[in-house]
């Protein structure tokens, strides 16, 4: 069957520093994945946190299916990550301990079953910023001398 990407956090590119990824497996309802078939997902305001060694994803938005009924589900509900219990201990002490933060990348369709690409992250400050999208800069240009 292949892969299918559904959404993608371009956000996120900009806003932190990627360290670590992973894939994880998410828990999801009927009319949920019914959603994230058609690609009605939005992951920009998301991130991970880890409650009573499970992960849970917060803040991402599947919209409601439309041809859902009066058991339709919350659009922003918190979703729980299937990970391994090891994946799940490693992620949650980096964060304890060095201050990083877990967000999701992208969400794809493998072989019928909903995967989430998360990453173990640093955000960026406004200087890193700035110095990424010079840097962004000076390789388009130069590219585009070569292609000349």
């Amino acid at each position: 069957m292949g892969i299918k990407e559904v959404a993608i956090n371009k956000k996120a590119f900009h806003d932190y520093e990627i360290i670590e990824r992973f894939e994880a497996g998410i828990s999801l309802l009927g009319t949920e994945i019914k959603s994230v078939r058609k690609g009605k997902v939005q992951l920009k305001e998301s991130f991970v946190s880890f409650v009573g060694g499970e992960a849970i994803i917060k803040g991402m938005n599947i919209a409601q299916y439309d041809l859902g009924n009066r058991f339709n589900h919350d659009e922003t509900r918190e979703r729980k990550l299937l990970l391994h219990k090891a994946e799940i201990n490693k992620l949650a002490k980096k964060v304890k301990l060095q201050g990083l933060t877990v967000i999701p990348l992208k969400m794809y369709l493998k072989d019928g079953k909903a995967k989430l690409e998360i990453a173990l992250a640093k955000g960026k400050t406004l200087y890193d910023k700035r110095e990424s999208e010079k840097l962004k800069t000076m390789e388009r240009a130069a590219k585009k001398a070569i292609k000349r």
